[in-house]
């Protein structure tokens, strides 16, 4: 993900009421509220929360494998092979596998050979949720203490193969138990190869490309969800994700609900009901082009310059900075929150 400075949250928010989207959302307010409200607070309130199965130490197993194929940088061979990897081991839980292949200019002109690799669960549901994160990691830790390290690609344990690994649990517990609904996965490519924070990129949106590419061309035409979730940096230890401003301003209601059911499960001391500034994600376009409320479970660390978690973009975010526990809060709030969608 690519973090923006409160002058670029504002030019983005331009953006958007120059489209129209701000104005009309801002003008029908209380008929978005209603239409992507999913349940009363009364009636959630009283809604009993099961407990969804989730096995941790096999999310932690998928997020491994990934790791152990080194840096999955677009147009690598790690990269090459994880998707292979991703392909076959989506299909052992469902038969529905779609792979997404495209080309996309990279902010230095480097034409990329990208991936979207997506696994569906009742297709024939008219009701769906997507359930999304990104695969590729970064091939610049230019975020490191250590100059000389900034033009290394990184393991991207938690900045990408840590949503990936919980959204395969999900998957294999999916292949375990249907759900009422249907449900999408999308594994974006390509969202980590923007440029590096001491160039000046002159092109836009050169971020989140997998997301931006499957937004305008989903795997089914004119694809729509009920709603969807982004997980982004979800495996450090005693990690927190707070209400994030676009998630806030697209989804609130599912934001709230997803929140609802964690406190539920007990694992409010990581979602905490802060609500933090707007970043740009996948889930920025997923909401912007193809108009599903998307919220994105990202960490945030209000300690660190970034206000992300502390090796975020750089060589320590690798396998040993992942927490069984961290996976397991927010593959269980997930997978829970998917099992009481009717």
């Amino acid at each position: 993900m690519n973090l923006y400075s409160a002058p670029m949250i504002k030019a983005v928010v331009n953006s958007l009421l120059l489209s129209g989207v701000l104005i009309v959302v801002m003008s029908s307010i209380s008929c978005n509220n209603h239409r992507n409200n999913p349940k009363s607070e009364t009636a959630e309130t009283a809604e009993k929360i099961i407990p969804a199965p989730f096995d941790a130490d096999s999310a932690f197993s998928f997020v491994k494998k990934q790791t152990d194929l080194g840096p999955r940088v677009s147009n690598s061979s790690a990269n090459n092979q994880c998707a292979s990897w991703l392909e076959n081991t989506l299909k052992r839980f469902t038969p529905e596998v779609k792979v997404q292949s495209f080309d996309a200019k990279a902010y230095n002109g480097t034409i990329l050979h990208l991936k979207n690799i997506i696994g569906s669960f009742n297709p024939g549901a008219d009701k769906r949720v997507l359930l999304c994160s990104h695969w590729d990691s970064r091939p610049y830790a230019d975020n490191d203490p250590d100059m000389a390290n900034r033009r290394k690609p990184i393991d991207g344990a938690n900045d990408g193969a840590s949503g990936v690994g919980v959204l395969l649990e999900i998957a294999r517990q999916l292949s375990l138990k249907s759900p009422a609904i249907g449900v999408d996965i999308v594994l974006f490519d390509g969202e980590d190869y923007g440029s590096p924070q001491d160039e000046q990129s002159q092109v836009e949106d050169d971020w989140c490309l997998g997301s931006q590419y499957w937004s305008r061309n989903p795997h089914v035409p004119a694809y729509s969800a009920r709603f969807g979730i982004l997980l982004d940096m979800v495996g450090a230890p005693s990690a927190t994700f707070t209400k994030e401003g676009v998630s806030m301003y697209y989804a609130p209601d599912y934001v709230n609900r997803v929140w609802h059911i964690a406190s539920q499960l007990g694992y409010d001391s990581y979602f905490v009901n802060d609500e933090t500034s707007a970043i740009i994600d996948d889930h920025s376009y997923i909401n912007d082009l193809r108009q599903v409320p998307t919220l994105d479970i990202i960490h945030h660390d209000p300690t660190t310059q970034s206000s992300f978690y502390k090796y975020w973009h750089t060589l320590g975010d690798n396998i040993e900075g992942i927490d069984k526990q961290t996976l397991m809060a927010v593959g269980q709030t997930v997978l829970t929150t998917v099992y009481q969608e009717k």
